[in-house]
């Protein structure tokens, strides 16, 4: 199987993105890196002609942003979904 760079891309981003959603709960700065790698993420969907999925991670990046200001400016409540 012969993958091109598109591919490459878009999967190194979703593993990436697994593995700082797996570690959030030790730094807010694996959240910062979950954000980043959405956004990746949505590249990668908007390039491979897949809308909405590049839409839906643009959400998420969003939604990962907030989390990691709220968890660095001290705001996080234990609960790991906020």
């Amino acid at each position: 199987m012969v993958m091109d760079g598109l591919t490459i891309f878009g999967m190194a981003s979703v593993i990436t993105m697994l593995i700082a959603y797996a570690l959030e709960d030790k730094s807010h700065w694996w959240i910062f890196v979950f954000a980043i790698t959405c956004i990746a993420s949505s590249i990668y969907g908007w390039m491979a002609g897949t809308i909405p999925f590049g839409i839906i991670e643009i959400v998420w990046a969003v939604v990962a942003f907030n989390r990691w200001q709220k968890r660095r400016k001290g705001k996080h409540i234990n609960n790991p979904a906020l």
